[in-house]
């Protein structure tokens, strides 16, 4: 990995760093305000829904390795090279083509609401969501360059993981 993809990732993951401690700084607050002063705040939670919004999306697009996401691979690892190779083409093919097909809808809607805020804060609502626009194109960017991998033989070893017996 290059020195600047190497500092893209720290600052990815300092951002997701800040991103919980917010959250969890918030979470304290709420905690001490209702059950120490009997005064609970709505501003908390909407603190802690937006940031836990903007961790699990920001953390998926930009801190998660190919070989941490959720999968379900039972059936994969019963298969030979050949056929694993298959489902990994298919399966990057398909996160690629729907997140293509479903962009345009997607920034229509985040864009939408820019006419609302929340309920608290009074943040734009195009602002809190719009980190799923960026989580989208990331993965519509690493499905399509996990495609190309693929089709130039690259090896299924740099996407998964071996499992130990």
């Amino acid at each position: 990995m290059s020195a600047t993809l190497r500092w893209l990732r720290a600052r990815a993951d300092n951002v997701a760093t800040g991103l919980l401690a917010a959250m969890f700084l918030a979470f304290l607050v709420q905690i001490v305000s209702r059950y120490v002063f009997n005064n609970p705040l709505g501003w908390t939670q909407e603190v802690c829904l937006t940031t836990w919004l903007w961790l699990v999306f920001w953390g998926s697009a930009f801190v998660l390795d190919e070989r941490d996401q959720v999968k379900f691979d039972v059936i994969y690892h019963w298969v030979g090279y050949r056929t694993r190779r298959i489902f990994a083409l298919v399966s990057a093919a398909a996160l690629f083509a729907g997140f293509l097909a479903s962009f345009p809808a997607s920034l229509d809607y985040i864009t939408f609401y820019k006419i609302k805020k929340s309920a608290t804060l009074g943040i734009r609502l195009d602002v809190v969501f719009s980190v799923y626009a960026l989580f989208a194109l990331a993965v519509i960017v690493r499905s399509a360059l996990r495609v190309v991998h693929l089709l130039r033989g690259g090896s299924l070893a740099d996407h998964e993981e071996v499992p130990t017996i």
